[in-house]
């Protein structure tokens, strides 16, 4: 393993695997309508998919004898008008050698280049991105220093992701145990049946989570850097919460340098993209670089799904396959891809569902050789599966507290600022909500930025109706590690805790 590897997990995997499946697959359906916008407005587009098929596998053949040309060995993506003005007299029609001639192009009906989905059951696909650069003298095995469940749900529409931390202990089938990301490591080296390092670690979320796991993507930097490079050359919206100061960032000599993030919404380039998903520089350490990953994701997948980028993405799909084949691996057909394109190209936001194994599933430990890892709570991790992958109806504020009732348990709270009476301010404005608390104190810190709570025991009722009352979003919802308390509740006040009983 490389000095990067040690110094910091890749985060950037989950976007840029996201987008090769699910996020390419979006931006595949979206251009179907965008075919037929612009043939409504006057312009024929070739087949994208006979393009792709050509440039990325080889497979001009098809192509070809569409167009009734000879064999080609990469053809253009042309965007012709079907309505031309006439040349003036005595002038010929200016040649266009780079482009196919638009009396051959072929009229395909854009919603047959796209099979449907005739399997109704859910689709789980492992996403992993290993610490490597095609560049680097390195060639393995590696560790899958990110792992990503991606759940397709035709019959519900959504979409699930769940982040899985590398360091979480498990039972590796035919292996003593482990953590999980070095699966991937011990079936490429000992060459695991059916598939190497992806098989074995399907193979270890399924025994560990009881997940059928049909499908792997594995990939490395420099999936990530072209195609932001390509598809969103103008870089990505992406909103940071807090500022982010990594004097110890790994480069790519295997040395470090320094990088820094201030808060607010800023756009970002494929570099710089890639260090704010891989630094784990922030109080929540690979918890809060999960988040992060998940979050540059999405700002991906906004960039890709929209208008400029669905067009972006058509005329620059050869390229992409071209460029970067031999950086990652699959077992995903290009038709089993495509087949999805239907059902993500309905997806609204809402539908899809992020998720992490944080802190909140999970308690610090030492393994029997003495080093630190993450021993999974595995009652919690299969309910957090099935609140992302199945999600039900969300329980009213009615209904949470009706549960925190039956849970009884002590709230203490924390001031972690230097504001004087902070904690009783917020235990009068929850008394006044039906909300009691046992005690207040100084937290064991006076800097705090942002309010959390932590859930100690079965009480996440009780958690869940504090983060509603006070408007804090899920990932401040933690699991209490550090035992403090058996049962209970800790509410750690941070500098936003004024503003969050002011509104």
């Amino acid at each position: 393993m490389s000095k990067r590897g040690c110094l910091g997990t890749v985060g950037f995997f989950a976007a840029l695997a996201l987008l090769l499946g699910f996020c390419s697959v979006s931006a595949f359906s979206l251009s179907r309508q965008a075919v037929l916008d612009l043939n409504s407005a006057g312009f024929r587009v070739d087949d994208p998919l006979l393009t792709i098929r050509c440039a990325g596998f080889g497979d001009c053949e098809a192509l070809s004898q569409q167009l009734g040309q000879a064999p080609l060995s990469a053809p253009v993506l042309a965007l012709t008008p079907l309505v031309t003005a006439p040349p003036a007299t005595g002038q010929a029609p200016a040649a266009s050698p780079s482009r196919l001639p638009p009396t051959a192009l072929p009229t395909v009906e854009a919603s047959l280049l796209v099979p449907g989905i005739s399997d109704p059951r859910a689709l789980t696909i492992l996403l992993m991105g290993i610490d490597q650069r095609s560049a680097t003298a390195e060639s393995g095995p590696f560790r899958s220093d990110t792992m990503i469940l991606l759940n397709i749900n035709p019959a519900g529409g959504t979409v699930g992701l769940l982040s899985l931390p590398r360091d979480l202990w498990v039972d590796i089938p035919n292996y003593e145990p482990g953590r999980i990301n070095t699966a991937n490591f011990l079936g490429d080296r000992d060459a695991y049946p059916g598939g190497g390092g992806a098989a074995l670690a399907m193979a270890t979320v399924a025994h560990n989570f009881g997940l059928r796991v049909e499908h792997y993507l594995l990939v490395n930097f420099d999936v990530f850097l072209t195609l932001v490079d390509v598809l969103a050359p103008e870089g990505v919206r992406i909103t940071v919460d807090e500022f982010i100061d990594d004097p110890d960032y790994p480069d790519d000599h295997y040395g470090t340098i320094a990088v820094q993030f201030q808060p607010g919404e800023q756009r970002m380039d494929a570099e710089t993209l890639l260090q704010y998903a891989r630094t784990r520089a922030t109080e929540g350490g690979d918890f809060d670089r999960a988040r992060r990953q998940q979050q540059v994701l999405d700002g991906l997948r906004a960039e890709v799904l929209s208008a400029g980028g669905v067009l972006q993405f058509i005329s620059q799909a050869p390229r992409l396959w071209q460029e970067l084949q031999g950086n990652y691996k699959t077992n995903l057909e290009l038709t089993e891809i495509l087949s999805l394109a239907g059902l993500a190209g309905r997806l609204e936001r809402e539908d899809i569902h992020y998720a992490v194994v944080d802190n909140f599933y999970t308690t610090l430990g030492l393994s029997p050789q003495g080093e630190q890892v993450l021993y999974p709570d595995m009652a919690g991790i299969q309910e957090l599966i099935m609140r992302s992958f199945y999600p039900e109806e969300e329980l009213s504020l009615a209904q949470w507290q009706a549960r925190a009732a039956a849970e009884a348990v002590p709230i203490s709270i924390y001031n972690g600022t230097t504001i004087q009476g902070l904690a009783g301010d917020v235990r009068d404005w929850l008394l006044a909500r039906g909300v009691a608390v046992s005690a207040i104190d100084n937290d064991n810190t006076n800097r705090r930025l942002h309010t959390e709570i932590r859930v100690y025991g079965a009480a996440r009722a009780t958690g869940t109706v504090l983060a509603q009352l006070l408007g804090l979003p899920a990932d401040r919802l933690l699991r209490g590690a550090d035992g403090r308390l058996e049962r209970g509740i800790v509410l750690a006040l941070g500098a936003d805790a004024p503003a969050l009983i002011a509104g």
